[in-house]
């Protein structure tokens, strides 16, 4: 199985049939293509170090748009902590709030290796961020887009600009194989 293939993992910037159109980085964040992408590499170092504990390697940032600082910056941890929360967006929200010393960060951008499932799109929205950038799509649980997409929900009072596909293909890789490497059985010796 190819990159994009694994998990429902797609390396694309959107699946072709989405309603939405893709955003584009000037379209409300303050921060250029080449910022992204600079920051989507160090969101794919933290996801690197899930694999230290077995766990899925998304890694996630909370970026300041005012100063462009990086205020938090975490993977998941559901493996290492038995904690079915612990992804890697709900834990750098957690951090980001901490450090801004609010719930309320719309003047914050979350940059993520993998599109954000509907726990962690719900907590960007509930926390008022102010955009979502991530790199690979989900095509089992994308909730930004690709299968449901509670950032442009006209249903909900809050709407988060969306970057898609940033880095895509390097996101998609990790993951790639990171499950290729769990699929390997050992052969076993019939008599």
């Amino acid at each position: 199985m190819g990159v994009g293939r694994v998990a429902g993992v797609q390396p694309s910037d959107r699946p072709a049939d989405s309603p939405h159109p893709p955003a584009s980085p000037s379209d409300s964040l303050a921060l250029s293509a080449e910022r992204l992408e600079a920051l989507m590499a160090e969101a794919l170092a933290e996801a690197r170090a899930a694999l230290d504990h077995h766990d899925v390697p998304v890694g996630a940032l909370v970026v300041r748009t005012t100063d462009g600082e990086v205020v938090a910056r975490r993977h998941n941890e559901r493996e290492r902590t038995g904690d079915p929360t612990a992804h890697a967006e709900i834990l750098a929200l957690r951090d980001a709030a901490v450090t801004a010393g609010t719930w309320r960060l719309d003047d914050h951008v979350l940059v993520v290796t993998l599109e954000p499932c509907p726990m962690c799109a719900g907590a960007a929205w509930a926390s008022r961020l102010g955009g979502i950038v991530f790199g690979a799509s989900d095509a089992k649980a994308g909730a930004a887009g690709t299968l449901y997409n509670l950032a442009a929900d006209p249903r909900l009072n809050h709407e988060i600009p969306v970057v898609r596909g940033v880095r895509a293909d390097a996101c998609a890789e990790v993951l790639a194989e990171f499950f290729a490497a769990r699929r390997v059985v050992p052969r076993r010796v019939l008599r």
